[in-house]
């Protein structure tokens, strides 16, 4: 018998086969029964039943797979899309754009910048994407060249410091910047930051989405309150903006995401992934069956783009 990484591998290789098809509902199960979906729903292992709801019609996803938070760090468009390939996996390629402030490996922060971005991905099967930094990133490029995009990212892991400026909140140095003795009041500041992101801000999907800083994490229930929740959702949905599910960090938490999908919220699946570790979309599948994601709920990348609001 197959061990459980080489069934994982097998599966992997024959939805690459499919062109970015569709999972079959025993390929849908034979990856759960690999990652554990049942632990999600708070159900046995190992019976198939699990994905037989009330009705007898087992889970399938009718939409196609895809990674929308995939960098190039360290590796070549040729090797990610090779990986694509093999995985089934369509891949959205982001790069930090915004001013030179952002200190980044890598930031686009011009017209030609960004074209010559679109360029080395154009013809590589991935969408073509930004992953935008602080407040002021659009000013950098022209709406034409904005245009040319298949979507916008942003989270909100970038936050005004004491004063004013930004500070990476998963920086060590962070709670020296930015005051986290009072969780709720940060939490306050904290929503009130997405809502202004979402709202203000010319994106079209929210990443790592409900991600909080190291010191407040094991808080995640007591801080992310339903009342919290909706506030950053309901602008989400007023405003067109999608919500990132993190196969990285396992985020947002399945309550979140219940409040999402009840608000109408449309969900992208996202790993933050650095080759070769994009494309494992394990979190994002078991949240996939336990809400009974469909078509209608995902983000298209390339059509849904940013609408007035």
């Amino acid at each position: 018998m197959a061990s459980q990484p080489q069934r994982k591998c097998q599966l992997s290789e024959k939805i690459g086969q499919s062109s970015f098809g569709l999972l079959s509902r025993r390929d849908f199960l034979c990856l759960g029964a690999g990652i554990g979906i049942s632990g999600l729903a708070g159900q046995p292992e190992g019976a198939e039943s699990r994905a037989v709801p009330v009705g007898g019609e087992a889970y399938r996803p009718d939409f196609p797979l895809f990674d929308c938070h995939v960098h190039l760090d360290g590796s070549t468009i040729e090797q990610v899309a090779d990986l694509s390939k093999k995985l089934g996996v369509r891949f959205g390629i982001v790069e930090h754009a915004g001013t030179k402030e952002n200190k980044y490996p890598k930031v686009l922060s011009n017209d030609q910048e960004l074209q010559a971005h679109l360029d080395m991905l154009e013809g590589k099967g991935v969408y073509r994407a930004v992953q935008a930094e602080w407040i002021d990133w659009a000013s950098c490029f022209s709406a034409a060249m904005l245009a040319k995009l298949d979507y916008v990212l942003m989270d909100a892991m970038t936050f005004p410091g004491r004063d004013g400026q930004r500070v990476k909140l998963w920086e060590k140095e962070a709670p020296e910047r930015v005051d986290l003795s009072d969780p709720e009041r940060f939490m306050d500041r904290f929503v009130d930051w997405h809502v202004k992101l979402i709202s203000e801000q010319p994106i079209d999907l929210l990443g790592n989405t409900s991600w909080l800083p190291p010191p407040l994490a094991n808080r995640y229930d007591q801080l992310w309150t339903p009342e919290r929740v909706r506030r950053v959702v309901q602008t989400a949905a007023r405003y067109g903006v999608a919500i990132e599910i993190s196969a990285s960090y396992r985020l947002p938490k399945l309550g979140f995401l219940k409040i999402a999908k009840e608000e109408g919220v449309r969900f992208a699946f996202g790993t933050n992934g650095r080759y070769p570790n994009m494309g494992k979309l394990d979190y994002c599948l078991q949240i996939a069956e336990t809400l009974r994601l469909r078509q209608a709920d995902m983000f298209r990348p390339g059509l849904d783009r940013r609408k007035k609001g």
